[in-house]
C-alpha cells in the first residue's frame, strides 16, 4: 500500500508538478503586473 511513497522517482515527479502548478499558479495571480513589467521594460529600452 506505501510503496508508492518509497518511490523516489514517483516523489520526484510529484514535486516537479507540484512546481509547475505552482507557477501557473502565480503567472495567473500576477499577470497583470508581469504584462505592465515587461511593457515597461521594453518601452524604455526602446526608447
Amino acid at each position: 500500500m506505501f510503496r508508492f511513497l518509497k518511490n523516489k522517482s514517483g516523489m520526484e515527479m510529484v514535486q516537479v508538478a507540484i512546481l509547475i502548478a505552482l507557477a501557473i499558479a502565480l503567472g495567473v495571480i500576477f499577470r497583470s503586473e508581469i504584462t505592465q513589467f515587461i511593457n515597461n521594460t521594453f518601452s524604455e529600452l526602446n526608447g
